[in-house]
């Protein structure tokens, strides 16, 4: 019989501070009307200064454990989806295996941008289902205000720090039932952080360009978003055998409302069916899906035995879906 591999805990975390749209006011030409109208985002979390990538993670893998009985020292793998390390070297996720007592854990990095968590979890599927690993802690983190031009308002209106993470482990009944995973790095350019990689070193000249902060270019990834993330859904489903209609829940990356509405529409999905919370977080990048889900559960969106979709899209570009019984 194959093994399937399921989700057995969540937990997630943001930063206590919260900048406000009338907080983004006071620092750049625009309106809390602008941002709401154009993005859905009220506000969002950012962290303190001096905080890196595996702090903000520490309380979302704890209660990740926590919420499935496990304990540190039982975790075999730790995967740690983020494009915002607390270093180039070493990974963020060893940081956060000592932070947190996973003495017994395989650790690795993975950087899929926002589509971080959801490649992360098809990623540790594999694992549990093959029976390489048990327990698999993954991680969905990025602190994205570390990298953002406070001048654009085009950027930096939309992103927010967040973490979240989940243990992976086999099940008995429901888990992962198909997913969808997917990459076109012709588009590579659209949004990037141009420095601080082997191409272009950190110099003064880099740092006086801004070349170490978000670049995008919306409109473009805005298209290519609601297709990539409508398309990989209406694939995973059908990989699982699951009509739209047997879903309970929707959950896509929390980037922009738009995005969501169009997502929603090419699917036909109504709106009571899909999930939504960034107007509380903004884009967390890599644990926004997983933050979400959380919610959603929280909220009673979510029972046991609902069918799940994750859908999600980001830097490369990638994209990626992902079909549950929870």
């Amino acid at each position: 019989m194959t093994k399937r591999a399921g989700i057995t805990g969540i937990g997630f975390h943001v930063p206590e501070k919260v900048l406000t749209n009338h907080d983004l006011e006071k620092m750049i030409d625009t309106s809390d009307e602008w941002i709401r109208t154009r993005t859905g985002i009220a506000e969002r979390h950012i962290a303190e200064k001096g905080t890196g990538t595996s702090d903000l993670s520490v309380k979302a893998a704890q209660a990740a454990l926590q919420n499935a009985g496990i304990r540190p020292e039982a975790v075999d793998l730790l995967i740690m989806a983020t494009t915002t390390p607390d270093m180039l070297l070493p990974s963020t996720a060893c940081f956060l295996q000592e932070k947190i007592g996973a003495t017994n854990a395989v650790c690795f990095d993975l950087a899929a941008a926002c589509a971080g968590f959801v490649y992360a979890l098809v990623t540790a599927e594999q694992f549990v289902k093959n029976g390489t690993y048990k327990t698999v802690l993954v991680v969905g983190a990025d602190l994205i205000s570390s990298f953002i031009d406070w001048t654009d308002r085009a950027t930096c209106v939309l992103f927010g720090d967040g973490a979240g993470a989940v243990v992976v482990q086999e099940v008995e009944r429901g888990g992962i039932l198909a997913s969808v995973l997917g990459s076109d790095g012709r588009y590579a350019e659209l949004l990037k952080i141009c420095a601080g990689g082997s191409r272009f070193p950190a110099s003064a000249e880099t740092v006086k360009s801004k070349s170490h902060t978000l670049q995008m270019s919306g409109s473009e990834v805005f298209k290519l978003a609601v297709r990539g993330m409508s398309d990989a859904v209406t694939e995973a489903l059908a990989k699982a055998g699951v009509g739209p209609e047997e879903v309970a829940c929707l959950i896509p990356h929390q980037a922009n409302q738009r995005i969501i509405d169009a997502v929603a529409g090419r699917l036909k999905f109504p709106k009571e069916k899909v999930f939504v919370n960034l107007q509380k977080y903004g884009n967390t990048s890599a644990a926004s899906c997983v933050i979400a889900l959380y919610e959603a559960v929280q909220e009673g969106r979510i029972k046991k035995k609902d069918k799940v979709v994750m859908a999600t899209f980001g830097s490369g570009l990638v994209w990626g879906a992902v079909v549950m019984e929870w």
